[in-house]
């Protein structure tokens, strides 16, 4: 098998992604005392107790996580990852030693919402390249392929013991205010990876097919594919219609269905990317008029 390729973009995306979540834990989450899961939050942790740098501690912690994990990351995951977590402990200690301050007055709701915005945007940036930081990554990827339990769980369950943990040095407040980081941290990390991406794929069940979709593509001039399918019933053969739209054509789409079959079945799912000959989405630019 053809090992896959690191490209400059890769690594330049990671840099940047590295540098904004570290500006965000260093100027937003340390000067107004937010908590941050994962091994990161670990490391503040171990700041607050015994005044350890956090650029020493998160690469301490995450080299032996690297050499558990390493034969389950794959060659281009690992280098990623190294990369990654050298460019986040290089930033972490570089904001910390150069006058950068990002004065919020003391306002933790500000705070709270800038560091969402920071870290997520910053490590949207580094997942959507391929790479990561480490950390609860490496940790959950492993457990995964060992125990088969999910890595969102596993991450979870993760974020909890450490927040659980960081009450020894923060208040409730604080911590709620952490919390409301975390909600924008994860929608901005979504929201990063997918670019904005946004797309709507439908499925619909109709004795009209061929003329509804004839209408999909005269008006909208998006594809539609049909696909074999048979009834659970009366075990009657269906052909479903299956295209990908834009979410402001749904209201006309089904103005369309409706206008040949009002008792139409119809299925309506978020499409988060679509790429292949004849199925790459794009956008359709209409005129005003």
């Amino acid at each position: 098998m053809e090992q896959q390729q690191i490209r400059l973009r890769d690594l330049l995306l990671i840099t940047l992604g590295c540098a904004l979540y570290a500006l965000g834990l260093v100027s937003i989450n340390i000067n107004n005392h937010l908590a941050e899961g994962g091994i990161t939050g670990i490391t503040l942790i171990l700041r607050s107790w015994w005044h350890w740098d956090p650029a020493y501690t998160s690469l301490l912690l995450n080299v032996p996580l690297i050499i558990v994990g390493y034969k389950f990351l794959g060659r281009h995951a690992l280098i990623l990852t190294i990369y990654g977590t050298v460019m986040l402990s290089l930033f972490l200690w570089l904001w910390q030693r150069l006058p950068v301050q990002l004065n919020l007055h003391h306002d933790l709701f500000i705070a709270g919402v800038m560091a969402g915005l920071c870290g997520g945007f910053g490590s949207g940036l580094i997942y959507r390249a391929g790479g990561t930081t480490g950390g609860s990554d490496v940790v959950a990827r492993v457990i995964e392929r060992q125990q088969g339990i999910s890595m969102g769980r596993t991450l979870l369950i993760v974020d909890v013991i450490v927040l659980t943990l960081s009450l020894s040095y923060l208040d409730v407040r604080h911590m709620m205010y952490t919390l409301l980081a975390s909600f924008i941290f994860s929608q901005v990390v979504d929201f990063t990876q997918e670019g904005a991406y946004a797309a709507r794929g439908i499925l619909i069940i109709s004795d009209d097919y061929q003329v509804i979709a004839d209408d999909i593509m005269a008006q909208l001039d998006r594809g539609t594919s049909f696909l074999n399918a048979e009834g659970g019933y009366q075990h009657a053969a269906k052909q479903v219609i299956y295209c990908v739209v834009a979410p402001n054509e749904i209201a006309l789409v089904k103005r369309i269905i409706a206008q040949h079959d009002e008792k139409a079945f119809i299925s309506i799912i978020n499409v988060h990317e679509v790429l292949g000959e004849g199925f790459t989405y794009a956008r359709k630019r209409r005129s005003i008029f």
